[in-house]
C-alpha cells in the first residue's frame, strides 16, 4: 500500500487540532496488528465513541454439513438465494479457521452502515455497478472489481443495478498484495503484474456533521450487533496513511506467460496468513512450438483450491457455468477434463477470467454449500461420451 492524505489534518499527528470556528477534532487511529501493522489517522468532527446502546446480537454462525472433505465439488452460484438485506445475501459455502468464502446477490443498497470487526473483507464484484460508501471516501464499482475493506472499516453499499453478485471472502488476518512483488520500501517491483497506478483509494467526500441516532451493524464472532451511535460515522474532516479500503479490477492484472506452462502462483493477486488468491485472466497461450497449454494434472498436497468461474470459457473444464464455484481439495490429484489437453492444443490465447482462492488449511462445506452442489462434477473426469467435449472449432 502507499501513502496517502486526503481532507484536512495536521501538521504534526497526536496534536491539537480545530475547526476554523475554533471546536476540536477528534483523533482516531485506523489499523491492526495492534500498533505494529499499516495503519491511517483520522480527524472526526465528533468523538466516534459515543454509543447510545446496544442491542440483542443475532447469530450468523455457518452451518457445517460436511466437517472433513476429500471430494471434488461444484457448486452452482446462479442457484444461491437472493435476499434483499446486504447482510443476509451473504451465503457462506466454504470456511477454515483462516476464512470464510461465498456468494452474495443483495437486492437493496444498504440503510445502516456495517462493521467487520473482526475480517478485512473482500467483495469480487461477478455482475453489477454501485457505490461503496466509506468512513473515509467512496469507491464507484463495477463488474470485475476486487473490493478490499480492511477490517474495522464502517461502511455502506449503494446498489445501481437490479441483478449485483459478490463473490465474499472474508479474512480473519490482513489481505495484502505479495511481499514478492515489492521491495523492501512496500514499492511494488517492475515485475509485479499491477502497480499502485491499478488501485484506487477512496475519493474523499465532505464530511457529515449530524446528531442523532445512527445504526452500525458490527460482526464480530459470528454475531451481529445493533450499535446506536449519537454521531454520524462519515464525520471524517480528513486522514492520511497507509490502512484504507481500495479497488483492484481484475482486468488491471497483467499476465506472465511463457513457452511452456507456468505454475499457478504466476496469477497471484493477494495473500493473507495461510491463504492466496489469484486472478486468471484473458492471456496469450504458452508459445513453445509443442506447448500443452491446458494445465498438467496435479495434487495440491498443501492446500485446497477454489476457482470461481466469472467470465469467458474456461480452457480446462466442461459443463462449467459462470458464477459457479469448483473444490479440489488438498491430496486428491485433479486436472483438465476429458478432452480439454487436446483442444488446448495449438490454440493462441483464451479469454476466460476467474477468482482463485487457495487455503492452505482444509476447507469445512456448509448446509448453504450443499444446497447448489451439484454431485455429478465428481465423476465427470471419467471417460464417458457425455463427459467427453470434441473440438467444435476443428470441424
Amino acid at each position: 500500500m502507499r501513502y496517502i492524505q486526503s481532507g484536512n489534518i495536521p501538521s504534526k499527528r497526536h496534536t491539537v487540532f480545530k475547526s476554523g470556528e475554533g471546536k476540536f477534532y477528534y483523533e482516531q487511529l485506523f489499523g491492526t496488528e495492534g500498533f505494529h501493522g499499516i495503519s491511517s489517522l483520522l480527524y472526526h468532527i465528533h468523538r466516534p465513541t459515543q454509543i447510545k446502546r446496544i442491542g440483542t446480537p443475532k447469530d450468523v454462525t455457518p452451518k457445517i454439513a460436511v466437517q472433513k472433505n476429500v471430494t471434488p465439488r461444484m457448486f452452482k452460484g446462479m442457484n444461491v438465494t437472493p435476499e434483499d438485506d446486504f447482510l443476509d445475501s451473504r451465503k457462506i459455502l466454504m470456511l477454515n479457521n483462516d476464512l470464510k468464502m461465498g456468494l452474495s446477490k443483495p437486492r437493496k443498497s444498504t440503510g445502516y452502515f456495517y462493521k467487520n470487526a473482526e475480517c478485512d473483507e473482500m467483495l469480487y464484484v461477478h455482475n453489477g455497478t454501485g457505490i461503496l460508501k466509506t468512513f473515509i471516501g467512496n469507491i464507484d464499482f463495477e463488474a470485475g472489481d476486487y473490493l478490499i475493506i480492511p477490517r474495522g472499516t464502517i461502511y455502506q453499499v449503494e446498489l445501481h443495478s437490479e441483478e449485483t453478485v459478490f463473490m465474499v471472502v472474508e479474512s480473519h488476518s490482513p489481505i495484502y498484495t505479495p511481499k514478492r512483488y515489492r521491495n523492501e520500501f512496500g514499492q511494488l517491483l517492475e515485475h509485479s503484474p499491477f502497480c499502485e497506478r491499478d488501485i484506487v483509494a477512496p475519493t474523499f467526500v465532505a464530511p457529515t456533521d449530524e446528531k442523532g441516532e445512527f445504526l452500525i451493524k458490527v460482526k464480530k464472532e459470528n454475531q451481529i450487533w445493533d450499535f446506536i451511535y449519537a454521531t454520524h460515522p462519515f464525520d471524517v474532516v480528513g486522514w492520511d496513511g497507509y490502512f484504507y479500503p481500495y479497488k483492484f479490477n481484475i482486468k488491471n492484472f497483467e499476465p506472465i506467460t511463457g513457452r511452456i506452462h507456468l505454475p499457478p502462483p504466476i496469477h497471484q493477486n493477494f495473500e493473507a496468513h495461510n491463504f492466496v488468491i489469484c486472478s486468471f485472466v484473458a492471456r496469450m497461450y504458452d508459445y513453445h512450438p509443442l506447448a500443452v497449454p491446458a494445465p498438467y494434472n496435479h495434487s495440491n498436497i498443501d492446500s485446497d483450491e477454489v476457482l470461481f468461474y466469472t467470465e469467458g470459457d474456461f480452457m480446462s473444464r466442461n459443463h462449467i457455468d459462470l458464477m459457479d464455484f469448483t473444490l479440489h481439495p488438498g491430496g486428491i490429484v485433479h486436472g483438465p477434463h476429458p478432452g480439454a489437453m487436446e483442444r488446448s492444443i495449438g490454440k493462441k490465447f483464451t479469454e476466460e477470467y476467474a477468482v482463485m482462492v487457495d487455503p492452505f488449511r482444509p476447507l469445512q462445506l456448509t448446509e448453504e454449500a450443499l444446497k447448489v452442489e451439484d454431485p455429478s462434477y465428481l465423476t465427470s473426469w471419467l471417460e464417458t461420451e457425455e463427459n467427453h467435449l470434441e473440438d467444435r472449432s476443428q470441424e
